[in-house]
């Protein structure tokens, strides 16, 4: 029997080399929105990456699109405010705001957090949310709660784990055993992880061949 949520294996040569060609030209910040009336034209395949503050999610965006510094990447936690939008070629990446805002005001996360849940239920040529959850640290309360909001919009998600260089061996289990036992009680959860590791490169093609297979020609 096939344990659930397995790590997504890695592509063959021929989807790797695909995934690299779509995110190996000009990839363009296109605006930073802070409202719904300012979401682009929905003109193409759309997909989003999540995670609470400080999961790494800039410096994953920057990684997989091989520019180092297209997203902004903070020592601040909560610091991205805005839904931004890059474009690469007929494809949307898009960086929501860091939720699990210890140190902002109750007024900004309600802001942030009406702005989220009307663009995920509103988004029709949105494919996938990417959820980001550090290695170190598994399935957090916070994450929880983004993962029942993408539940409730039909959003399929999928976890990426971060930072994956950073945690130990002897805890790797542990942590694969809690992910997974979160995971099953979300009925919106794609049924793979991907591992990975922004300083080292680890996942990155795998990502990007999940990604190019979501594109709508």
């Amino acid at each position: 029997m096939q344990m659930p949520f397995p790590l997504a294996p890695e592509p063959d040569a021929l989807a790797a080399e695909t995934g690299r060609k779509l995110f190996a030209g000009q990839s363009e910040f296109v605006k930073g929105v802070v409202a719904m009336s300012g979401l682009p034209p929905a003109d193409r395949t759309e997909i989003c990456f999540a995670g609470r503050s400080n999961v790494g999610k800039s410096s994953l965006i920057n990684a997989l699109t091989g520019r180092k510094a297209l997203a902004r990447a903070s020592n601040t936690p909560g610091r991205t405010q805005e839904i931004n939008f890059f474009v690469r070629d007929d494809l949307y990446v898009v960086d929501l705001p860091g939720y699990g805002f210890a140190n902002a005001p109750v007024a900004v996360v309600e802001k942030w957090q009406r702005l989220l849940k009307s663009y995920l239920s509103g988004r029709a040529t949105l494919r996938r949310a990417f959820v980001l959850i550090d290695s170190r640290h598994g399935v957090k309360a916070v994450d929880e709660e983004i993962m029942s909001l993408l539940d409730k919009s039909a959003v399929p998600f999928q976890v990426v784990l971060t930072k994956d260089d950073k945690i130990k061996d002897k805890d790797r289990a542990a942590m694969l055993a809690q992910v997974r036992k979160a995971l099953a009680k979300h009925p919106a959860a794609y049924p793979e992880l991907i591992a990975t590791s922004s300083e080292s490169g680890l996942g990155i093609p795998t990502l990007r061949s999940v990604i190019t297979g979501l594109r709508v020609s």
